[in-house]
C-alpha cells in the first residue's frame, strides 16, 4: 500500500490548501512591514501606538458590524489573543533586553505545530512537521539576533512575559479552529476592543496627554499603514488561512515572517544584509519546505501524472 493518501483524495482537497496557502503567504507579507513601520514610531509609548494601530485596523470592518455579533466566549479568545498577546510582548520588552524577548516571542511558530494536536486531535504531528518547525526556528534565531544570544536570569520576568506571548498568540491561532463558526470580518471587531483596552492602559499614563498633542502628520501616516496593514489587514488573513488549512504547516511558513521582515528593513531601512542572514534563510527557507511536505506531495504527484 502507498505511504501517501490516494490521490483523488488530495486533489479534492488542493484547492482548499492552496488558498490557505495564499491567505498564509499575504499575512506574512504583511507582517514583514511591522518592523520597519514600528522602527518609525519607536519614540511613541507601546500601549499608545498599539492602541491607535489596532483601533485603525478594527476600522477595516466597520462596514460588517453585524458580524461583530459573536458569542461571548469568542470574543473573549479573540480579545484575550489580540490584546493579550501584544500586552504581554511589550511588558516583555520593559523588563528584558529586545533581542531576547524578541527571540523567544518566535517561539509561537513552533508552538502552533507542537500545540496542533492537542487543541486539535484531527492533526497528528509527523516527524516533518517537527523538524521543518525546529530548523525554521534555528533561522528565525539567527535573523533576531544576528549569532549574539545570551540570558541574564536578572531579565527573567521579561523571558516569562515573552514566553506568555507566544503560548497566548498559539493557543489564539489553534482555538480559531475549534471554535463555532464566525465571520472573518469579527476579527476587526477583536482589533478594535483590544485597541480601546490598550488605549485606556496608556491613559492611565502620567504623560499621555502630552504625548497625544505631540503626534505629528508623519506619526499618523506610520500609523495608518501600520494599522491598516500588518496590525489590521494581517489578523484578518491570518483567520482565514488558519480556517481553511493545516496549522502545521501554517506554523512552519510563519518563520518566513522574520526573514522578510529583515530583507524590508535591508530594502528601506539600511540594515545590511550579512552572511549570517544568508545561512537564517537557507535554514528557514528549508524548513518551510520540510514542515510543508503535506501541501507539496500533491503537487509533484499531480505532476507526475
Amino acid at each position: 500500500m502507498s505511504a501517501y493518501p490516494p490521490l483523488c483524495y488530495d486533489l479534492r482537497l488542493r484547492p482548499m490548501s492552496r488558498s490557505s496557502i495564499l491567505y498564509a503567504i499575504t499575512t506574512i507579507t504583511l507582517w514583514s512591514s511591522l518592523a520597519y513601520l514600528g522602527s518609525r514610531l519607536n519614540h511613541l509609548p507601546p500601549f499608545l501606538l498599539v492602541g491607535i494601530a489596532l483601533g485603525i485596523g478594527g476600522l477595516i470592518g466597520i462596514t460588517r458590524l453585524r458580524a461583530w455579533r459573536v458569542p461571548i466566549i469568542t470574543l473573549a479568545v479573540g480579545i484575550g489573543g489580540i490584546f493579550g498577546y501584544h500586552f504581554l510582548l511589550f511588558t516583555a520588552f520593559r523588563y528584558a533586553p529586545a533581542v531576547e524577548a524578541n527571540l523567544i516571542n518566535y517561539l509561537w511558530p513552533l508552538l502552533i505545530v507542537l500545540l496542533s494536536p492537542v487543541f486539535l486531535p484531527e492533526h497528528p504531528l509527523h516527524s516533518h512537521h517537527i523538524w521543518g518547525a525546529l530548523i525554521g526556528l534555528a533561522g528565525a534565531s539567527l535573523i533576531v539576533t544576528s549569532g549574539r544570544f545570551s540570558l541574564d536570569v536578572a531579565n527573567l520576568p521579561g523571558y516569562l512575559c515573552a514566553a506568555g506571548a507566544a503560548f497566548v498568540w498559539a493557543s489564539y491561532s489553534l482555538m480559531t479552529k475549534r471554535l463555532p463558526t464566525f465571520p472573518t470580518a469579527a476579527v476587526s471587531g477583536f482589533c478594535m476592543f483590544s485597541g480601546l483596552l490598550s488605549l485606556v492602559i496608556y491613559s492611565l499614563s502620567v504623560h499621555s496627554a502630552i504625548v497625544m498633542v505631540g503626534l505629528t502628520s508623519q506619526d499618523w501616516i506610520y500609523l495608518t499603514l501600520l494599522g491598516a496593514g500588518p496590525m489590521g489587514l494581517a489578523f484578518l488573513t491570518w483567520d482565514a488561512a488558519l480556517k481553511r488549512g493545516d496549522p502545521r504547516i501554517i506554523g512552519s511558513l510563519s518563520y518566513m515572517t522574520p526573514l522578510t521582515s529583515t530583507l524590508v528593513l535591508v530594502v528601506l531601512g539600511g540594515r545590511s544584509f550579512t552572511w549570517v542572514s544568508a545561512v537564517a534563510m537557507v535554514l528557514i527557507f528549508s524548513g518551510a519546505v520540510i514542515g510543508s511536505l503535506d501541501f507539496l506531495r500533491p503537487l509533484v504527484l499531480r505532476n507526475r501524472i
